[in-house]
């Protein structure tokens, strides 16, 4: 998927894509898109509930999540699941890696072309490798 070269994305844009990858075009949806793609970011759902809700709006958890999971499903953004209590999602969509600061909470891409892998164990019978993932998890050392 391309990624979007007009940052913030408008409320129009936001409709617009939305309805580009077969999403109904709710309010809420509409208002969540638009916090997603305000810039490149990578954003938890409690994150995003906080920066929707801050603008008057009222979208619940259940909102949030299950809207994130759909846009997830159809391709408007990554998770990235750093361990099973913390999910981020990804507006960058493209392959690439990531650092995870565990002392700050940061997740910051890297490159592909930064991490060679030259192989993969073999893989289980009936089964087909989609992605290469690497999280590199670091910390501050001052």
């Amino acid at each position: 998927m391309e990624q979007h070269s007009k940052w913030p994305l408008d409320r129009e844009g936001a409709i617009a894509m939305l309805q580009a990858h077969h999403i109904q075009p709710t309010q809420q949806r509409v208002q969540i898109a638009q916090i997603m793609f305000a810039r490149a970011q990578h954003l938890s759902a409690d994150q995003v509930l906080r920066l929707v809700n801050a603008e008057d709006a009222t979208v619940s958890k259940a909102t949030v999540y299950n809207t994130l999971g759909l846009f997830s499903r159809e391709g408007l953004v990554r998770e990235v699941i750093i361990d099973p209590n913390r999910v981020f999602y990804d507006t960058n969509t493209e392959p690439h890696h990531h650092f995870f600061n565990i002392d700050t909470g940061v997740l910051s891409d890297i490159d592909s072309e930064q991490v060679m892998i030259s192989a993969l164990p073999e893989l289980p019978a009936g089964t087909e490798a989609v992605a290469v993932e690497v999280i590199v998890r670091i910390r501050n050392t001052a």
